[in-house]
């Protein structure tokens, strides 16, 4: 008897896992200036306490080219900068990625990816910094309550470099 109870009960714990999911959407607004460039963009969680808790992506020129100059802009993003880019080795790993055109862009992460796994419980904002080479500077942030326990959204909407940020979470 107490070998199928064993069984069962493996079979219980052995069931997949559903993760809460943090999805953030991103537009960067199209413009009509006589010199475009892509903005770079940092999109990080900061903790109740200011300081950066989880960097989720970096976009930027990887190399320099005849039409930017790679990392030498990176410390243009004055607060990611300030609290996590200038420790950092460039290109970080799962986080550095290309600059992006104008349009809305998705990122999505699970619990159990490493950035998000080593968040205590508590309260948190996404930032997301933008910052475009003869343009602007914005900064954006969406509080949110970390692990979540219902469903969540939250919005912000920017004037220049970025508009519509979109945060949702899902148990």
């Amino acid at each position: 008897m107490r070998i199928p109870l064993t069984i069962a009960l493996g079979g219980l714990l052995a069931a997949p896992v559903h993760a809460a999911e943090l999805t953030i959407e991103v537009e960067i607004p199209s413009m009509t200036v006589a010199e475009y460039h892509r903005p770079y963009v940092a999109v990080y969680v900061e903790g109740a306490d200011g300081k950066a808790a989880a960097d989720l992506a970096v976009w930027y020129m990887l190399k320099d080219t005849a039409a930017g100059h790679g990392t030498k802009w990176l410390p243009d993003l004055r607060q990611w900068w300030r609290k996590s880019g200038r420790n950092q080795a460039m290109p970080v790993d799962g986080v550095t990625g290309p600059t992006r055109p104008a349009g809305r862009h998705a990122l999505s992460f699970d619990a159990r990816d490493p950035r998000l796994a080593g968040l205590a419980p508590g309260r948190y904002s996404v930032v997301v910094e933008a910052v475009r080479e003869i343009g602007g500077r914005e900064l954006l942030k969406i509080p949110f309550d970390w692990p979540a326990t219902a469903a969540r959204s939250g919005q912000a909407r920017g004037r220049t470099e970025l508009g519509a940020v979109a945060l949702s979470i899902k148990p």
